[in-house]
């Protein structure tokens, strides 16, 4: 699992003394130990045994890879807001922060990509107006769920619903 993998590199990235590593995962780790922490809350209502609560509060490969891509977007809003207000030096941290964890993401996928998804979208939904826009969004980002960014999508949907 994903969960076990984050957790063996950051031991490993304690061992080598890389401290933006070994800090990125460990926020990375607490984020994905919240997100369990959240869901465990309306399984103990139906769940009595402790084993079973603990298996089912466990979250999925997709779900820590949704974690990580809330983590990439926070960092990325951060980035525009540093520069925005004149701090280079968190910006590139920020920055550093976002390429460690980029690297437990799938590929994203190309501009060229996203609009063909979006067409296809629209062209199966049959949505005309801009009204629709979230159904086509849905649609492309269950399609391309954690290899593309939610703004480019709404970018696009929104070209492809004006003309």
């Amino acid at each position: 699992m994903l969960k076990q993998q984050l957790k063996k590199e950051m031991v490993e990235a304690m061992k080598a003394g890389d401290q933006l590593k070994r800090m990125v995962l460990g926020t990375l780790i607490s984020a994905i130990k919240n997100k369990e922490l959240n869901k465990r809350g309306p399984l103990s209502q139906t769940i009595t045994d402790p084993v079973k609560l603990e298996e089912a509060c466990q979250l999925s490969d997709e779900e820590v890879l949704e974690v990580i891509a809330t983590e990439v977007k926070k960092r990325k809003d951060s980035v525009v807001q540093f520069k925005s207000g004149g701090r280079e030096d968190l910006a590139q941290q920020e920055e550093a922060e976002m390429k460690v964890l980029m690297a437990y993401l799938p590929e994203q996928v190309g501009e060229e990509e996203v609009r063909k998804a979006v067409q296809e979208a629209v062209a199966q939904l049959g949505a005309k107006d801009p009204k629709e826009m979230g159904k086509v969004i849905g649609a492309v980002m269950s399609k391309l769920k954690g290899r593309v960014d939610g703004g480019l999508v709404s970018k696009l949907t929104k070209e492809a619903l004006s003309s």
